[in-house]
């Protein structure tokens, strides 16, 4: 299905093709209308400078296929795909940048199975983008460039989709924020009830990003130390800007997850000190039953010479011997957990 002049397909292309552009140095990104398009901008660029952006669905049938026959991409990227999600990382293959990226799915809520990999080879002329599933990252670059944003080179769309993949992040650790003030906010009004299972599903979200989104910091300085020869110094700069923002935002995610697990020891604190009162409520029941449980034990054996059983009110005197060692055990008691004066 081709698509008229300035609509993109969504999808549709045979071949898996979400969507393509084609960039020249100054100029708004030109829809590449089908796979086959897309091969003739891959043999050569039509304008000096310029590059190709094709984004393929990995869930489509041929997808895999066409990209093997077409793309000239090397073995690792496609031993990368059957890896599936690891740490993000951006590494150099020959004069190409190999990015493996983790992002939030589309339908992002809060849990730790919604993050989805996509998969990059970044080179000169071409940047080859895969997914199989929606990623929120992938969807603000597309709607950027859909917008008229200029992009001066294949690098500089690479960092452009770093940064946006670091905004979505900061919006996650945002919301996570949110979702910890109100339960802080129960704690501190005395409704500890109910929080631990929302602040470890919270815990292991943040580890979970913190895991697989962080870029690793010793492929990209190696990448950054040794890049290709038609990298600029403009845009190992620009790297470097990504690689601190994502620095900055793994440090609250980081000073998050500390806080939610201080949260989770106070929750825990409060929980054993409640089940301690309980269980001390439960002991003074059983010490104060004792007097009960004896005297009335030993009155009840069926032998002869029990006290008390041919007198008129021997009951009666007998509920109140019972009565006066409960009410003298209970003062020893409370005499014995009273705090001591110092």
């Amino acid at each position: 299905m081709q698509m008229a002049s300035g609509n993109t397909t969504y999808g549709s292309d045979e071949n898996g093709l979400i969507c393509g552009y084609r960039f020249a140095p100054d100029q708004p990104a030109e829809p590449v209308a089908s796979a086959t398009q897309a091969l003739q901008d891959l043999a050569g660029p039509s304008v000096s400078g310029g590059f190709v952006w094709l984004h393929l669905n990995l869930s489509h049938a041929g997808a895999l296929a066409w990209m093997r026959a077409h793309t000239n991409l090397s073995e690792n990227f496609f031993d990368a795909l059957h890896e599936g999600s690891r740490s993000t990382r951006i590494e150099r293959d020959g004069e190409t940048l190999f990015a493996v990226i983790n992002d939030v799915t589309f339908d992002f809520s809060f849990d730790a199975s919604d993050v989805a990999t996509l998969w990059l080879a970044v080179s000169e002329h071409a940047v080859i983008s895969a997914r199989s599933r929606p990623l929120r990252a992938i969807d603000r670059l597309r709607t950027a460039v859909k917008r008229g944003e200029t992009l001066r080179s294949s690098a500089e769309l690479l960092d452009h989709l770093l940064r946006d993949q670091a905004d979505e992040l900061q919006r996650v650790v945002r919301g996570a924020t949110g979702k910890v003030d109100d339960i802080e906010d129960a704690m501190l009004d005395g409704r500890p009830d109910g929080h631990g299972t929302e602040l470890s599903r919270l815990r292991r979200l943040m580890v979970r990003l913190q895991r697989l989104l962080a870029p690793e910091p010793s492929a990209l300085q190696r990448t950054l130390a040794r890049p290709p020869r038609w990298l600029k110094a403009a845009d190992l700069q620009d790297l470097n800007g990504s690689s601190e923002e994502f620095a900055l935002v793994l440090g609250d995610i980081a000073a998050l997850q500390e806080r939610i697990k201080l949260m989770q020891d106070e929750s825990q604190a409060r929980v054993a000190e409640e089940n301690n009162r309980t269980l001390f409520t439960l002991t003074m029941v059983t010490v104060l039953a004792l007097p009960i449980n004896l005297i009335s034990g030993l009155f009840g054996m069926n032998v002869g010479g029990i006290p008390l059983a041919d007198h008129g009110h021997g009951f009666w005197t007998m509920l109140g011997i019972i009565g006066a060692a409960t009410v003298g055990l209970a003062l020893l008691v409370r005499r014995k957990i009273r705090p001591r004066k110092d």
